[in-house]
């Protein structure tokens, strides 16, 4: 996905957001987030959306750390929220396409990454949002849900600080029926490794084997819908294994 459709996807997840957190009030649970309410969802993203604001506006260079959750509440934290949110659109689409400061995840530029980020940061956040309301949700496109997914495989997961081991090497296969997309999941002792490939169902055996369209596939890697919204195939223990150690933090 280019730059700019980052940037926009991103203030439409922020808009819906908003607006699902003001229909369900601050005080609703977040089913999706177990021991979060909605005003816990507000504090949190609008405090990352702040974070790396900081990063296109100040240019720094090496890790700087938030500013910290606000002790706001009710209608004051939703415009707190809004006013973030905003102002993080705004300096994406402001940033210089040159412009150097520190990321975390390997991506084609610091611009390329923070609005890559940010944008899976707010999709996820808008769906828990959503499930408070107990309703539909809204869809995420199969572009950017594959785009999302590679990011957590390739990027999250491949770092050191994955929790997804194992010591008996297992092999997980995703794949997006819906698209081309298949990713090849080496678990072992190390960080997992992912291969991505186009076209075909993948002909190496491998232990597990999660299908579905690419939103499913998505949100159940998240952690936002449980394993039984895509089809399983194989050991489910090596399912469980991601779901138990796969939470971003």
């Amino acid at each position: 996905m280019q730059i700019t459709e980052h940037i926009a996807s991103l203030s439409e997840e922020g808009r819906l957001l908003a607006a699902a957190a003001e229909q369900a009030g601050p005080g609703a649970s977040v089913p999706t987030c177990p021991g979060w309410q909605i005003r816990h969802l507000l504090r949190h993203t609008g405090m990352v959306h702040r974070w790396a604001a900081a990063f296109l506006t100040e240019g720094h260079t090496a890790y700087h750390p938030d500013g910290g959750e606000p002790d706001l509440d009710g209608a004051e934290l939703l415009a707190w929220f809004r006013e973030g949110h905003s102002h993080l659109v705004r300096s994406l689409e402001e940033a210089p396409a040159d412009l150097e400061c520190w990321t975390f995840l390997p991506a084609p530029s610091p611009l390329a990454f923070w609005s890559r980020r940010q944008l899976n940061e707010t999709t996820v956040h808008r769906v828990d949002a959503e499930s408070a309301l107990g309703g539909p949700l809204t869809p995420v496109p199969a572009t950017r849900a594959v785009d999302g997914i590679d990011e957590l495989l390739t990027g999250f997961h491949a770092r050191p600080k994955s929790r997804v081991r194992s010591d008996k090497p297992r092999t997980l296969r995703v794949r997006a029926v819906d698209t081309a997309a298949t990713w090849t999941v080496r678990i072992s002792e190390d960080p997992p490794q992912t291969v991505r490939t186009a076209g075909g169902d993948g002909t190496e055996d491998v232990d597990c084997e999660l299908s579905g369209t690419a939103e499913g596939l998505y949100l159940a890697l998240w952690n936002r819908l449980p394993l039984t919204a895509v089809t399983l195939r194989g050991d489910r223990a090596v399912a469980r294994l991601w779901t138990d150690n796969s939470a971003v933090t």
